[in-house]
């Protein structure tokens, strides 16, 4: 098998067991919250924790893959993410809980945007997008999996089991990536910038937990304006030091390249939208409409299906299109279907929420393939660990602003008719994060019509113009 195949595939035994974690968590949330003793909206803190931790510890990603070896950082991370799984399962309490999805998101924060630096550093442009589809497609087959078979084995066993089954899935990784993975190491490494480490851990995590802690009312008022201030200064600080050092953890320079800057732009609101979906459906198919998990898996894993089905037919499209064509379309095409599903009711049959959440996940799927392909396209290899990085910790402070965002539109809802939660307060909240994701497309108004040709292999009309991709849909 050829390298551009066989690494992607190894590099996503990783992003398939972090993803199967993460929708399992979603689709058990009800049943864990009544088990350690809390409410399910609280334990959305174990959802925005884990996203969290990842987005404080990636900016490193980049420096320890540089400095220890990619392969050796990619296999560390994984017996990490373990451990935190084992300490998952053990837990009782919330706090408990928390902690350990903090500490596997100390082990995810290293094995995604590190594996993908392995992929730019040993495939060739000209086969990135199809190397990327061979990365995401066991990834995805997490998240296809992991809503039904999570929901089988809290409802007949026991929600523990979610978090155990990563041992031997882990053990599998390391043991391919031992073997296959080449140990990629920088001759030349730059100094760790350790006063912007610092600074960008406390603006990512005071801003993004605050916010999310907000409307829970888990902490005094002071107490999360605090941290939310905290984070707003530490941002503008870190603004102001990334200029002043010549290695700065997080490179914001890179975001004057064209292709990269408008992709990370786009693609962060298009994923605050995105980022609130796996949190707000299983609630709202189990407790707005008294499905069980096991049943709600079965609705809920079709948007995965769906990407899936994708993969196989990103490079055709974005060759005959372009990248502008394709973002520009496609995400008021995403966002209608994340919006749609605020007219799901408990009357509506599963087979209708089924199809259209396999349609959405088609549309999600070309979005993020076309986005990931097209941000690096004009990046250097000497930057590729910064760009990695940067693009990295944008993904995750994304989402986890999603699931945040979610989280208070439906308490929003919820405290305008003074209740308990209701099925319109769900509808209200994914009416609001589609609005958020169908934004995104200012972003790739802007973009050029032979954005990114080299990956695509798309040849624009010389007489089109800026937008002359448009014309071919």
């Amino acid at each position: 098998m050829p390298a551009h195949r066989l690494i992607p595939l190894i590099i996503a035994v990783a992003l398939f067991m972090e993803n199967m974690d993460a929708t399992m968590i979603s689709t058990s949330l009800p049943q864990i919250a009544a088990d350690i003793g809390t409410t399910p909206i609280a334990l959305k803190l174990a959802l925005t924790v884990y996203l969290l931790s990842l987005a404080i510890f990636i900016p490193v990603s980049g420096w320890a893959a540089d400095r220890f070896g990619a392969r050796r950082v990619f296999t560390s991370a994984i017996v990490v993410f373990m451990i935190g799984s084992l300490a998952c399962a053990a837990s009782n309490s919330l706090m408990n809980f928390v902690g350990a999805r903090f500490l596997q998101g100390l082990g995810g924060a290293m094995m995604t945007p590190v594996g993908r630096l392995v992929i730019m550093r040993t495939v060739e442009k000209r086969d990135f997008v199809n190397a990327m589809a061979w990365f995401s497609i066991p990834a995805l087959l997490g998240p296809i999996s992991g809503p039904p078979l999570g929901g089988f084995i809290t409802t007949y066993f026991s929600w523990h089991w979610i978090f155990l089954i990563n041992i031997p899935i882990g053990i599998l990784g390391i043991f391919f990536a031992l073997r296959f993975v080449p140990e990629l190491k920088s001759e030349e490494t730059r100094p760790l910038d350790s006063l912007g480490v610092v600074l960008m851990g406390l603006a990512s995590s005071g801003l993004v937990f605050g916010f999310s802690v907000a409307s829970l009312g888990v902490l005094p008022a002071f107490a999360w304006q605090a941290m939310i201030v905290t984070g707003g200064v530490s941002a503008l600080a870190y603004l102001r030091h990334a200029r002043r050092v010549a290695y700065p953890v997080v490179d914001l320079s890179l975001i004057r390249v064209p292709s990269f800057g408008l992709s990370l732009g786009g693609a962060t609101l298009f994923r605050i939208g995105v980022g609130a979906m796996p949190f707000l459906l299983p609630l709202m198919l189990q407790m707005g409409f008294g499905l069980s998990p096991f049943h709600s898996g079965l609705i809920t894993f079709t948007g995965a299906a769906g990407a899936l089905f994708m993969k196989f037919l990103a490079q055709p499209i974005l060759r005959r299109l372009g990248f502008r064509a394709v973002l520009v379309v496609n995400t008021l095409i995403g966002a209608a279907f994340l919006g749609v599903i605020g007219f799901f009711t408990e009357e509506t049959p599963a087979l209708v929420m089924m199809g259209l959440l396999l349609a959405g996940g088609f549309a999600r799927s070309l979005q993020f393939t076309s986005l990931n392909a097209l941000a690096f396209a004009d990046i250097d290899h000497e930057r590729m660990s910064h760009a990695t990085s940067l693009w990295a910790t944008a993904q995750q402070i994304s989402l986890a602003t999603g699931v945040a965002v979610g989280g208070t539109l439906l308490e929003v809802s919820m405290l305008s008719h003074g209740g308990g939660i209701e099925v319109g307060d769900f509808h209200f909240a994914f009416y609001g994060v589609a609005l958020v994701s169908a934004l995104s497309m200012l972003f790739f108004l802007r973009l050029p019509d032979d954005a990114g040709s080299e990956m695509s292999g798309h040849i624009a009309s010389p007489a089109a113009g800026s937008g002359g991709g448009l014309s071919k849909l």
